[in-house]
């Protein structure tokens, strides 16, 4: 018998019981940014249409749903982060009739559509914030936001002193509708997107209005955004900056996790669960996005009252050892499965440098990335980065839950990190005057064609630019270029996602701990699948009896054939013969 390598050695739940788990408890969810996946018009920016061109390569992929970034009508200042309308779809990308034709055409290649919520903030383009404005002082239309006088004299100086998350502070000032200095409203990023009031009823109103409004559409779930800094302290006090522990994600402490805004998530909650008890076919869920610094924070969200999942991001932060690795997970397992709760693991996304290049740092091992943004100026290994990224993943899509892939990862794309600063267009970058590169570099536009025409096949031939510049070596990532090649990062996805539906071992909440013998090795069980994971450099030997009679069904890397003995920066499975 092995030994174990956890405070908890097992964890299961009958709530997650493999006969009854609901379909996205372990799912296989792409994350698509719609801006960059697929343009179908060669205006240079990815639509609808394009996404729906591409549902035959997603089905192959073996992905059971998509997740669309915000796709409402917005000015873009933070690329559909900034809604200006929760009840329709961005020209640049269609309009509601080629929504409904995507969301069919996704049902009969069995892919189900998630959409992008966002309840902190809307554009300063929306209608009730232009009312706002207009209304002057006192009206009943500023209720809606957090308008304030300012101090000093004059009002001239912001209401408190938060900052905001996009740099500088949380408050910008409006002129009054007869031309004078103004009220100032709170915005926790950027000032074109003005925090909503929640303590209002008509936000709240919309807001049971919009999820109702896009679930009669067809859609099986919402990713919520920013939802640890909704709720807001009671007379927006100035921030005790002596108070501050720096923890990853609560850069902002002033501003976030406040008990206040657990109600609106309760509220959801039994918005959802009335719904699916209303329409048997449609049995819809919610995915939350919280940075927070430890698991209780955690599960204050994701509970029975409130969100049904909220994303792991601890994994795809951790230093690259095997305890690190080991020990971020055992925090999650152990408190999320016996509860009946399955975890959303990821390691990439729209907000977080590419793992390819994060995992090819050279002080990758050594210190904790620090944040889904990593300013670190070592120096990357993007051979290096590839093959671990490759591992973890492979582990990921072994643990318990569901796994969210973010669009290009399946590429093997690196983070693009010499953008002109002319082009960059994230408000990280442009309020912090380029001291933080943002997020533009994992927003490139994806490449499908090894061909630079049309952006690498991006758009149309003899289109124009895309609305992000490509790097020249491009195509060589594309998925032309690594379809049907044995060894390549694609078919290495596709592989693995396969082999995890085909093991009933992965359904369910069965988990344990295996000792490996070595430091370096991370190993755990799923029923008789066997995971093990070499975060050295060198090859390790792997005791017989961890092993036993297994064999390789899935590695990291195409020349791990052998089932005692695992390569370094390798990951692999083994089950029985």
């Amino acid at each position: 018998m092995t030994e174990d390598r956890s405070p908890n050695s097992a964890a299961s739940s009958d709530a997650l019981d493999a006969a009854h788990t609901p379909w996205w408890a372990d799912a296989v969810v792409y994350q698509l940014y719609v801006r960059s996946f697929a343009d179908s018009n060669g205006d240079g920016v990815g639509d609808l249409a394009g996404i729906r061109s591409k549902l035959g390569y997603l089905e192959q992929l073996g992905v059971d749903a998509l997740w669309l970034n915000p796709c409402y009508p917005s000015p873009q200042h933070d690329h559909g982060y900034d809604v200006s309308d929760y009840f329709n779809i961005e020209p640049d990308y269609g309009d509601l009739a080629e929504f409904d034709r995507l969301v069919a055409d996704a049902g009969a290649h069995g892919i189900k559509v998630l959409m992008d919520v966002v309840p902190n903030h809307c554009s300063s383009e929306h209608p009730w914030f232009i009312e706002a404005v207009a209304a002057g002082r006192g009206s009943a239309a500023r209720e809606r936001f957090w308008f304030r006088e300012g101090k000093g004299e004059g009002g001239c100086e912001p209401p408190n002193n938060w900052q905001s998350i996009f740099g500088g502070s949380s408050w910008s000032r409006i002129d009054e509708p007869d031309g004078s200095p103004g009220q100032w409203y709170l915005h926790i990023f950027d000032s074109r997107q003005p925090d909503l009031n929640w303590n209002h009823p008509e936000v709240a109103e919309m807001f049971d209005t919009m999820l109702r409004f896009w679930f009669d559409r067809g859609v099986a779930g919402f990713r919520a955004d920013a939802i640890a800094v909704l709720g807001k302290a009671d007379g927006l006090p100035d921030y005790d900056r002596s108070q501050d522990k720096g923890e990853i994600g609560n850069e902002n402490p002033y501003h976030t996790f406040h008990p206040s805004g657990h109600v609106a998530w309760r509220r959801w909650r039994k918005l959802v669960d009335d719904y699916a008890a209303e329409h048997p076919d449609n049995q819809p869920f919610l995915v939350c996005e919280a940075y927070t610094p430890d698991v209780a924070t955690f599960r204050a969200f994701v509970n029975p009252e409130q969100f049904h999942q909220g994303f792991v991001f601890d994994v795809m932060m951790r230093p690259w050892t095997a305890g690190e690795i080991t020990a971020s997970i055992a925090e999650t397992v152990d408190d999320l499965l016996p509860a009946g709760l399955a975890p959303a693991w990821t390691l990439n996304n729209h907000d977080a440098q590419r793992a390819v290049t994060r995992r090819g740092r050279a002080d990758a091992h050594l210190v904790s990335t620090g944040n889904n943004l990593l300013n670190s100026t070592a120096p990357v290994d993007i051979a290096l980065g590839t093959r671990r990224a490759r591992a973890l993943t492979l582990v990921q899509l072994a643990l318990p839950g569901s796994v969210y892939l973010y669009c290009g990862e399946e590429l093997g794309l690196p983070e693009v990190l010499d953008i002109p600063a002319a082009a960059r267009q994230d408000p990280v970058f442009l309020r912090t005057e380029g001291r933080e590169l943002g997020r533009d570099g994992c927003r490139v536009p994806l490449p499908w064609t090894a061909d630079p025409a049309g952006s690498f096949g991006f758009s149309p031939a003899g289109a124009g630019a895309p609305w992000m510049p490509q790097p020249a070596d491009w195509g060589t990532y594309s998925a032309e270029a690594q379809d049907g090649v044995e060894g390549s990062t694609l078919e290495f996805y596709r592989a693995a996602i396969a082999e995890r539906r085909r093991h009933h071992a992965f359904r369910g909440a069965d988990f344990q701990w295996r000792s490996s013998g070595s430091a370096d090795v991370l190993a755990f069980s799923r029923g008789d699948v066997l995971v093990v994971l070499n975060t050295s450099a060198t090859a390790v030997a792997l005791p017989t009896e961890l092993v036993g009679d297994r064999q390789v069904v899935a590695a990291s890397q195409p020349d791990q054939t052998s089932a005692t003995t695992l390569a370094g920066d390798t990951a692999m499975w083994l089950a029985a013969r």
